[in-house]
């Protein structure tokens, strides 16, 4: 296992590096020059090589990024900044501020909107997905999987515009959507997380009761559940000791990726509800052509989907046997 866990580590490394890369180069297909629009309207070409000294991109492409390589493990000094200790993502073009200070800042917020929805959508959907298939063809898993049906087809930027507009400003049941540190106060981080987890939940929640509820029933009828069941061991046992276990596997593969995806940036989320994390900074860095943030922003989304992949293929050894062996 630990062999295995340290060459997917090298080959999420190499991941890493090939997506710098091809975001490095895919900056500077944009036609808007940093250098350019930082240097202002009066900008004369001696003017124009200052700033560009100054940002770091007077070098050809290849020496830029190895500069920014370099300065991820072994730190940078900037002639403008003086010394970035490792690891250093460089300095915002927009605001000058260090990339990694500011995606660090950005990041309890996304962190919060992601781990909580996923405690939410992963036990209520899971959930109700073992309910429909225990009750299988009965009321309960006709309505669970109608219900599910009309949550998949649910879009973040629609349910939540409805959702503020009738729980929060006309019926007032639930408080708008804000970020309010945890450190500074408990109540307030809660209720103002409340409503973005509720409709993520919403939305989540149906493929995982779908997943789930299709997991258990085809496990309820493999062969050695039903031999568990002619041993006369409860039902219980049998459930929760091998049907429900064997099916979690293509259960926990969806929440590897999904957890993943939020915590490198629910940009939409982010943006519907007005929060302020790393999804709504990658947006800002976008439109202000900023390499540095958007190098950090994209590491980061990736980093958190590669390692969340490995952390799944080291669940999967610890819930079925078979992995292990092979």
């Amino acid at each position: 296992m630990f062999r295995f866990l340290i060459r997917r580590a090298i080959g999420a490394l190499v991941i890493l590096l090939i997506i710098s890369a091809i975001t490095f180069v895919l900056f500077y297909v944009a036609p808007r020059d940093p250098a350019r629009v930082a240097c202002g309207k009066v900008c004369t070409p001696e003017t124009l090589a200052l700033v560009k000294r100054n940002l770091g991109i007077a070098d050809p492409l290849p020496v830029q990024y190895w500069h920014w390589l370099q300065a991820v493990f072994v730190g940078r000094d900037y002639s403008s900044f003086g010394h970035c200790p490792a690891p250093c993502l460089g300095y915002s073009f927009h605001n000058r501020e260090p990339v990694l200070g500011t995606i660090l800042d950005r990041l309890p917020t996304t962190l919060s909107l992601s781990v909580g929805s996923a405690v939410v959508f992963v036990v209520f959907g899971v959930g109700t997905g073992m309910l429909a298939a225990v009750k299988q063809g009965k009321a309960l898993d006709k309505v669970a999987s109608s219900a599910s049906l009309i949550g998949s087809s649910m879009q973040i930027y629609i349910v939540g515009v409805v959702a503020m507009y009738y729980l929060a400003d006309q019926w007032h049941i639930l408080s708008r959507p804000k970020d309010v540190p945890f450190t500074e106060s408990v109540s307030g981080w809660f209720s103002g997380l409340l409503l973005p987890w509720l409709v993520l939940a919403l939305i989540f929640t149906a493929n995982y009761t779908r997943m789930a509820r299709s997991q258990l029933v085809e496990t309820l009828n493999e062969d050695y559940v039903r031999t568990a069941r002619a041993k006369g061991l409860s039902r219980r046992t049998v459930f929760f000791r091998f049907a429900w276990r064997g099916a979690m596997g293509p259960i926990v593969t969806i929440f590897g990726l999904d957890i993943g995806l939020l915590l490198g940036g629910a940009i939409i989320t982010e943006k519907t509800f007005g929060l302020h994390g790393i999804g709504a900074l990658s947006v800002k860095a976008v439109g202000d052509n900023d390499l540095p943030l958007i190098l950090g922003v994209v590491l980061v989304a990736a980093a958190a989907i590669v390692i969340f992949n490995i952390i799944v293929d080291a669940v999967y050894a610890l819930i079925d046997p078979r992995v292990r062996l092979a």
